[in-house]
């Protein structure tokens, strides 16, 4: 007997037919004879079709959440000299990076805030060297050749002698400075400027827009030159030197300006800059808690930092705050425009934020109990040490790493265009 091509092989249904492989004898089935069979009942999916009740909790951070967590990991390296504790801050962003970074083009940046960092380092070191320094020393490790100066130029000096205390300062602040430029680029790396972008007020979409535009520039310039290098070597063409960077250089700057153009017609076609009416008494209303709230954040500001101003500084800060927010609502009604599927702030953002805040202010305690310890001198020139609650308080930092999902989940939920 000649067999049926499809022996074996489950039958399909036709086309525009609503049935399941299933039922009673490995066929396929309707949903109204599945429930005949079944006794009643709704229809369910096939379970490999199903969604796991856990997997609806693995939605992406708000990206609030990770900017909120760098930056006061930034703050909280602004507070100390110490290199163990700012190695142990820089351990602590790559660590919840390197776990919880998504796939997507511009969460690579962070290769590119490293190099950065790096070459901070290095010309901070380089200026003690050519420059000199105010931090006196008896170490002398050269003497390079000086050059005379006018006597105008009284202070700077080119060349002379390096010291291990002048080389020693100037490691310490550079070090705190390229730790700040990694965990912004932590920030960069982990929450999506196109989600950011929905999570900000109305009355920032402008400027959200433009920074927005600003922090993705890099990640695609980096994309697109690493695009170009491999199609070039695979070509078996150069992509070192100044002949591999005249014909990277170019492609790379015709697609930046199709991208730009492309995204000027796509703001034009969404109505980017049109605003509501607003009456004359509102707008006024707007502008006046704007900017009286920006002022008492700075006047605030300067008065925390200042020894004279800590009895005016807080409640300042608090009251520009609140103008500013209020600035900032009533500026949101002249934009119109809707959010599609707007992120939640949920238990796990402010956890997040939490622990940033957390790792900043104890060692913004610290700072101010114990400030030998977290800003090591240099003259006598002394090894530093590594305080243990401070280093523990750097520890929190970790919280995110085991808090929010792993990268899979962010790309999951796709990105608006």
């Amino acid at each position: 007997m000649a067999s049926s091509p499809n022996d074996g092989q489950p039958r399909r249904p036709s086309r525009g037919q609503s049935y399941r492989w299933g039922g009673t004898g490995g066929r396929w089935a309707s949903p109204r004879s599945s429930e005949a069979e079944s006794g009643g009942g709704s229809w369910q999916p096939p379970e490999e079709h199903r969604t796991p009740a856990h997997q609806h909790d693995r939605t992406p951070l708000h990206p609030g959440a990770w900017w909120l967590w760098s930056l006061a990991l930034g703050t909280a390296a602004t507070r100390t000299t110490n290199p163990l504790l700012l190695a142990l801050l820089i351990t602590v962003s790559a660590y919840v990076v390197a776990t919880r970074r998504p796939h997507t083009p511009w969460s690579r940046s962070y290769g590119a805030f490293v190099r950065l960092a790096l070459a901070v380092l290095l010309i901070r070191l380089a200026f003690a060297l050519t420059l000199g320094s105010p931090i006196p020393g008896t170490h002398v490790l050269l003497a390079l050749p000086e050059a005379p100066l006018p006597h105008w130029a009284q202070g700077i000096r080119l060349g002379g002698e390096v010291t291990a205390e002048a080389l020693t300062f100037a490691l310490y602040d550079g070090l705190r400075l390229a730790t700040l430029l990694l965990c912004v680029g932590a920030a960069n790396a982990l929450a999506s400027p196109s989600r950011l972008l929905k999570s900000l007020p109305g009355a920032l979409y402008e400027l959200g827009v433009a920074v927005v535009v600003a922090l993705t520039f890099a990640p695609h310039l980096i994309a697109d030159v690493q695009r170009l290098r491999a199609a070039r070597r695979l070509r078996g063409r150069p992509d070192k030197g100044v002949r591999g960077l005249l014909h990277v250089g170019l492609p790379v700057l015709e697609g930046a300006l199709e991208r730009s153009v492309a995204l000027a017609a796509a703001m034009d076609a969404r109505g980017y800059g049109r605003t509501a009416e607003v009456p004359p008494a509102v707008r006024r209303t707007t502008a006046a808690l704007t900017l009286g709230g920006l002022l008492g954040v700075c006047a605030g500001t300067y008065g925390l930092l200042a020894a004279e101003g800590g009895a005016y500084g807080l409640p300042v800060l608090l009251a520009g705050v609140a103008a500013a927010l209020a600035g900032l609502w009533l500026g949101g009604r002249r934009t119109l425009r809707t959010r599609y599927r707007p992120d939640r702030w949920d238990m796990r953002a402010w956890l997040v934020a939490a622990s940033g805040a957390a790792v900043a202010a104890l060692l913004a305690l610290a700072a101010s109990r114990d400030p030998a310890a977290l800003h090591p001198g240099v003259v006598p020139l002394v090894a530093p040490t590594l305080p243990l609650w401070p280093a523990a308080a750097v520890l929190i930092g970790l919280l995110p790493a085991f808090l929010t999902p792993g990268p899979e989940a962010a790309n999951t939920r796709k990105e608006p265009t």
